[in-house]
């Protein structure tokens, strides 16, 4: 994000000419370090974002909202107060710095007076500052009177600028053209990031892909205080890259707003995606290790269990041999009937005890060992179906691609009581399926286990459903309208059976098809489980 000295010169301008005379209705502050205020300008009411985050500052118009707290934070009060019903006198920049400044009339019952709201778009560095007359009402990141403070920002001291880098100030044509002239050797881009004030790497890069020879100060001077824009923003896979005032490639837009705009609705929706993500996964996995360890447990016992048919036949060869045992043996090797080799077996017996008690012993280990056995069957099935399931919701995670998606398979977590659902929950519309078309075909795709359900269930008979062999995928289903599926149907709605799968190896993966008729669903089984019938075997390419 290129928001140095030149790009913010030409937001000022743009600004500058959309805003002056307007007046601000409303301020907000919907997040920690973001300020909207709410502006007519005479013709249309636009809504002025002032972000001060590290990652997302700017300035710039936006059409969206944010729910704003029941609470208004103290520096939103304080420009409530002071700001409500000014009028903008204009937008400029001062000097070469990364600084909005908005020049303010403002109005109390018996008197008017001109306040600054500064805007430091500056990275990590970026607030904004209320002034009068030169001092600092008020600023939404304030600093303390200490003695590594360099700068001070508290209501009452006198606002000072940024202290200057140790850089070449473009607007002074005498000192770019002693830098410059002649071009300096090695990586050009480099140099003048490093040596002229206000420039971001992307900038300077455009700067020298744009020079053609001639005097480079010359060239750098034009470029930089050119009025001319051309708004970009620069994508990458579907996920927003960057945003320039002036580039050749990427998204056009009209003005360098709506260019911002579009970039940080964009990031932050990604950004929104990704952390719901995270924390749908987190929470997927955590019921996924419990089940894992549970089953762990199990596997365990069962091991333990394993010489239950040993022990009872040790106690019937104890039985069949008592004629020849005696109290006080420590052990015995008896012939063992039960081996066609007709081998032997040594068994350990408890000298304290007569050879029939020894033998009772060992029944009763192994009906314990048997009772254990077929308590642990149901309970190992059961938590491998528990640990199946939850393999079905990490790939419903893994393949979505959008908030809808993540919507609906918070839905299925809730109704499974595998997420803690909120204290109040609003009431929300069904989300629907996934849907595209394919040569006059309707083809739809569950999100999750509980659309796969609803998809099956609301499928005509003759529709066709499909599903990876061998992974866990969506369900998707072909609307038919009684009509012959043609072959390149078929196998796109086979591709995107794949698409929202775990089949992750790459390559052709077989898809079962066949008419809805043909699914089932098992009594009391899990979402999205069914038994499908007379299918056939498509291999496809997800690519």
């Amino acid at each position: 994000m290129p928001q140095d000295t030149f790009t913010i010169r030409l937001i000022a301008r743009e600004l500058d000419s959309a805003l002056r005379g307007g007046r601000i209705n409303k301020v907000n502050q919907p997040e920690k370090e973001e300020l909207s205020l709410i502006i007519y300008t005479g013709k249309r009411t636009v809504k002025l974002v002032i972000n001060a985050n590290a990652s997302d500052c700017g300035v710039y118009f936006t059409e969206g909202g944010r729910e704003n707290p029941l609470v208004a934070p103290n520096f939103c009060m304080l420009l409530r107060k002071h700001l409500t019903g000014a009028e903008i006198l204009g937008v400029e920049t001062p000097g070469f710095e990364r600084i909005l400044i908005l020049r303010l009339r403002c109005f109390s019952d018996f008197s008017a007076t001109e306040r600054e709201l500064r805007c430091e778009i500056m990275g990590k560095y970026s607030n904004i500052i209320l002034t009068e007359h030169g001092s600092v009402l008020g600023a939404l990141k304030t600093t303390m009177l200490d003695e590594n403070c360099k700068r001070a920002i508290l209501p009452g001291v006198k606002y000072v600028l940024p202290s200057p880098q140790d850089k070449v100030n473009p607007s002074n044509k005498e000192a770019l053209f002693s830098l410059l002239d002649p071009p300096p050797e090695g990586d050009l881009s480099r140099f003048l990031f490093a040596h002229v004030a206000g420039l971001a790497p992307c900038t300077a890069e455009q700067i020298v892909a744009a020079y053609h020879g001639g005097s480079l100060a010359e060239h750098v001077y034009g470029y930089i205080f050119s009025d001319e824009i051309s708004p970009r923003v620069t994508e990458r896979d579907g996920c927003v890259t960057d945003f320039f005032a002036r580039a050749g490639e990427g998204i056009p837009f009209p003005t360098l707003s709506e260019a911002q705009s579009y970039f940080y609705t964009k990031k932050r929706a990604r950004k929104r995606f990704e952390s719901g993500k995270r924390r749908l996964v987190a929470a997927i996995n955590t019921v996924k290790k419990k089940h894992e360890k549970r089953l762990a447990q199990i596997l365990d016992k069962k091991r333990e269990c394993a010489a239950a048919e040993e022990n009872r036949i040790k106690g019937e060869l104890i039985t069949a041999n008592l004629y020849a045992l005696a109290r006080g043996m420590k052990s015995c090797e008896l012939v063992n009937f039960y081996d066609e080799a007709g081998g032997t077996m040594k068994i350990a017996l408890d000298e304290a005890l007569s050879p029939s008690r020894n033998a009772q012993n060992y029944f009763k280990k192994y009906r314990k060992q048997k009772r254990t056995l077929e308590i642990l069957a149901p309970q190992e099935r059961e938590t491998a179906e528990e640990l199946e399931y939850c393999l079905t919701l990490l790939a419903s995670a893994e393949s979505a691609t959008s908030e809808e998606d993540l919507r609906s398979l918070e839905e299925e977590l809730l109704a499974e009581g595998l997420l803690k659902a909120p204290s109040e929950r609003k009431r929300t519309e069904e989300i629907p399926f996934r849907e595209f078309e394919k040569d006059g075909f309707r083809i739809l795709a569950g999100r999750n286990n509980l659309q796969n359900d609803r998809l099956v269930r609301r499928s005509a008979p003759q529709d066709i459903w499909l599903h990876t062999q061998g992974y866990h995928s969506c369900h998707v289903v072909i609307e038919t309208g009684g009509r012959e599926v043609p072959d390149e149907v078929l196998l796109y709605a086979a591709q995107l059976c794949i698409r929202y799968s775990d089949a992750k190896g790459g390559g052709k993966t077989p898809v079962d098809y066949c008419p809805v008729k043909n699914v089932k669903k098992p009594p009391k089984s899990k979402a999205g489980a069914v038994l499908y019938t007379d299918f056939r075997t498509i291999l496809a390419d997800p690519t």
